[in-house]
């Protein structure tokens, strides 16, 4: 009994154990079912309303663009952001070597000017040194020529009748030039105002230039008219209307510079150095007039030599000047320092000028450094080719094609102010003068040796020695030589001179070689000096070939004669 019992309630609470399963089962399955539609049903209501949730979505996100659009956000990438440069290595290298070269230039430029500029020192030393004793030589050798009784040849050579010419043109000037008042001059110019003073003083530079141009070519005809080959005596007298020609231009020249070293001299001893600022402002007026121009190696040759020509003749008008005011003030020496700051001032300003001038100008048009080296070397060619047997040109007539320097005119108004400053009086002051003299050889002498030295070295640096053996491109002949040429031609020669009586003559003169092959153009290699074009400058030339028809030819350095850059095409 008790056994059934306890089955039955064993089997009661198996009972109410699966129905309370079953009854969770069911709660279970109710619950699911009702989260399902409750899903589907909020599926269904974003169904019709996604427009809206999209644009509550991006309003979110741009939201929080915004906040990430922060001041301190946009500091911190200003600060931390970075950049390459070797992603343009060639464009920053080509930089950097424009910095070098503009580094380099002072140095080259003051390199050649300091050459240039012994150059002309040794041209202007010439005049007051050898030039006399050359004209003694040949006036000597025109007073014996009777007693060797040289019948049939030359009277004097080529050159001696240069040197003949030269001084009887120094003689004539100076003693013209002492009709020339000074102090006339100066009293005149002092009570111009600044503004008179400044406009002259460019027409003076501007006269000056000019004159140094056509000045070379009047004496240079009257050289070769007095010492071309003429068929009659009649002839002759061409040399006269040159000659007077060329006495008129030293003359004018010379008053021309004096002018200007008097309205330097009032500069100088104006009180409030008004003047003298506004010339040595003037100088920086040809920063704006020369920089922003194409040049080319050659135009800028020519301004270099121009500016050599400038400095030393800079240099002479403040000797002039400081000559003129220490005989004011009786050779005083404590007056000498109250002029030393002016004069340095004016000579760093002229330095200066010339430095930057030449840096951007080789900076804007992509010119190397080492091109002034070359017309370095150009240079020392003039001054060796002089001292080779067949030269065909005095060295002083080079430089003075070459740089448009004439040391005539220069050396005629020193002679002037120095006579005119220092009175000689006495046996001793005459001692005084010959020692001078003697100094002013010496001085001469070594000048030319170092100078000599030097350029033989920058001739075989820059291979240039072949172009020595070379014969000079010779310019088309006059009507005489043409004549004369044909003459030859047509009749028989009436026999060579004999040129063996010459050998007694004071001097030693270079024979004129009548059977020199016909003069050709220079074909080396070292012919290409400064006229091959680069690859971009051939696809220019190409393009714009009816345009440079009625340009000037390439030329090399050594056929561009004197500065004339004012009528050279500069674009």
């Amino acid at each position: 009994m008790n056994v059934v019992s306890a089955r039955m309630m064993a089997d009661s609470v198996a009972t109410g154990l699966a129905d309370e399963n079953e009854t969770e089962n069911e709660d279970k399955e109710r619950e699911k079912r009702l989260f399902r539609k409750t899903k589907e049903q909020a599926a269904s209501d974003l169904t019709e309303t996604l427009g809206f949730y999209e644009r509550k979505a991006k309003y979110k996100e741009r939201k929080s663009n915004v906040s990430d659009l922060s001041l301190v956000r946009f500091i911190s990438a200003e600060l931390t952001r970075g950049y390459f440069l070797e992603h343009n290595e060639a464009k920053y290298t080509e930089r950097r070597e424009k910095v070098y070269t503009c580094l380099r230039i002072p140095k080259e430029l003051e390199k050649l000017m300091m050459f240039g500029f012994f150059l002309c020192l040794d041209v202007f030393l010439y005049v007051f040194t050898l030039l006399p004793l050359r004209v003694l030589l040949a006036l000597v050798r025109l007073l014996t020529l009777p007693c060797c009784g040289l019948s049939g040849s030359r009277i004097l050579q080529p050159a001696q009748v240069c040197d003949v010419l030269k001084g009887v043109i120094m003689i004539l000037c100076y003693f013209m030039m002492h009709y020339v008042d000074y102090s006339m001059m100066y009293h005149m110019i002092r009570g111009q105002s600044v503004i008179k003073l400044y406009i002259i003083y460019n027409m003076l530079e501007v006269a000056d230039r000019l004159f140094s141009s056509f000045g070379q070519d009047i004496l240079d005809a009257l050289y070769w008219t007095a010492t071309e080959p003429k068929e009659r005596k009649r002839a002759h007298i061409g040399v006269i209307p040159h000659f007077f020609m060329a006495v008129l231009y030293v003359f004018m020249h010379a008053i021309l510079i004096m002018v200007q070293a008097t309205t330097l001299n009032v500069a100088f001893n104006s009180h409030n150095k008004s003047l003298l600022t506004i010339m040595m402002s003037n100088n920086f007026v040809e920063i704006k007039g020369s920089v922003f121009k194409k040049f080319e190696k050659n135009n800028l040759f020519q301004m270099s030599n121009s500016d050599i020509k400038e400095r030393f003749t800079n240099y002479i008008l403040l000797l002039i000047v400081c000559l003129r005011n220490m005989e004011q003030f009786s050779w005083n020496p404590d007056h000498l320092w109250v002029l030393f700051p002016d004069v340095c001032m004016v000579i760093a300003s002229e330095i200066a000028v010339d430095v930057v001038k030449h840096a951007f100008i080789t900076k804007f048009n992509d010119i190397t450094a080492d091109v002034y080296s070359e017309y370095r070397a150009s240079l020392a060619f003039d001054l060796v080719s002089s001292r080779q047997k067949n030269a065909y040109t005095d060295y002083s007539d080079s430089v003075s094609r070459r740089m448009g320097f004439i040391p005539l005119p220069l050396a005629l108004v020193l002679i002037r102010v120095v006579t005119s400053s220092v009175k000689i009086q006495g046996s001793l002051s005459i001692v005084c003068v010959v020692l001078f003299y003697l100094g002013m050889i010496t001085l001469k002498v070594l000048n030319s040796i170092v100078l000599l030295g030097k350029s033989c070295k920058y001739v075989k640096e820059a291979n240039m020695e072949e172009k020595l053996f070379q014969n000079p491109p010779s310019a088309a002949p006059s009507r005489a030589s043409s004549r004369a040429h044909r003459t030859k031609h047509t009749r028989e020669p009436a026999g060579e001179p004999e040129e063996e009586g010459l050998s007694a003559s004071v001097t030693t003169q270079p024979s004129r070689s009548d059977e020199c092959p016909a003069p050709q153009l220079p074909t080396s290699q070292s012919d290409q000096f400064l006229t091959t074009p680069d690859e971009s400058e051939e696809k220019s030339l190409i393009q714009d070939d009816t345009e440079l028809k009625h340009r000037a030819p390439n030329k090399d350095l050594l056929e561009i004669d004197r500065f004339t850059i004012c009528g050279n095409r500069i674009d």
